[in-house]
């Protein structure tokens, strides 16, 4: 089924909800980057994030997520964003992308082992207006845990997130979140009930691969807590470069460096790091575009 997030709340206990499936998603960015396992896990849980901390975007806002590790991955980031009102398109990357470790005690992928120490950056954006920016240190590295501290400490909203990426060697089987933020004035004891129906849900990733949509993990999490209004929007992969923003970032290179430049008799290249596009420039594309200077 088409990848979807969805998002609702539970008025009478105070919670909202958002679910997420990915699976397409994070198969077609692990394909652009030749993800290795450990960073197909890594990358498809920020991005996957990413997406759930979407759902509340509107006209055009932006999130960005950012980890700087010690760990073999070293950067992992990810964008989401509204293509249109009801469609979020979201991209990721990581640094080292042919990055696989062995599975840890529990049998899962180590990416706690993968991302190591650091910190996590979290971007509020629009096209006007400062952006909002959040960092905060990694607790465990393993992206869910990490995303519920920064929206404790930066944002004091209590929270549980719980995502998911599982793979096999033809790829990508699933991949998908939950997302649970406690409104202003709920009473502790719901809290701890929110807390205790997370910790006994089954894997995302083994709910999506026998055919749970994004409204069944809902259902799992909500359990008898009624929900009100539902929201989806579809998923997709998307990048925002463009050859003009490669023309703008060469502009900003000045006129000796776009010079030196022209001197290449292959030209010059760029590359998107998100989606692997390739913009290629002749001697002459870049002349023409020093001469703008």
């Amino acid at each position: 089924m088409p990848d979807a997030l969805l998002a609702a709340p539970a008025r009478d206990a105070g919670i909202a909800f958002v679910a997420a499936t990915t699976t397409d998603l994070v198969a077609e960015i692990q394909r652009r980057h030749d993800l290795w396992p450990t960073a197909s896990a890594a990358v498809g849980r920020l991005t996957t994030g990413a997406v759930l901390f979407g759902a509340s975007l509107k006209g055009n806002e932006r999130i960005s997520l950012q980890i700087a590790g010690s760990g073999p991955l070293r950067t992992l980031a990810a964008d989401a964003w509204l293509l249109e009102p009801e469609t979020i398109g979201a991209r990721g990357y990581a640094h080292n992308p042919q990055t696989d470790l062995p599975v840890d005690a529990r049998g899962k992928f180590d990416v706690a082992g993968a991302v190591g120490s650091g910190s996590l950056q979290v971007t509020r954006s629009s096209d006007v207006g400062q952006p909002y920016v959040g960092v905060v240190p990694l607790r465990s590295g393993e992206i869910g845990e990490d995303l519920a501290l920064y929206l404790a400490q930066s944002e004091q909203i209590p929270s549980v997130v719980a995502l998911g990426v599982l793979a096999n060697p033809r790829g990508i089987a699933a991949a998908g979140g939950l997302f649970a933020r406690v409104l202003p004035g709920t009473d502790e004891r719901t809290v701890m009930e929110l807390e205790k129906r997370a910790g006994a849900l089954p894997p995302v990733t083994s709910s999506i691969a026998e055919g749970a949509s994004a409204y069944d993990l809902l259902l799992q999490l909500a359990g008898d807590w009624a929900l009100g209004p539902i929201h989806r929007r579809n998923v997709r992969f998307a990048c925002r470069c463009s050859r003009e923003k490669v023309e703008a970032i060469l502009l900003g290179l000045g006129a000796d460096e776009l010079l030196a430049l022209t001197r290449r008799p292959d030209g010059t290249e760029a590359i998107c790091e998100y989606c692997k596009q390739r913009y290629a420039f002749t001697p002459g594309e870049v002349e023409a575009l020093r001469a703008r200077l």
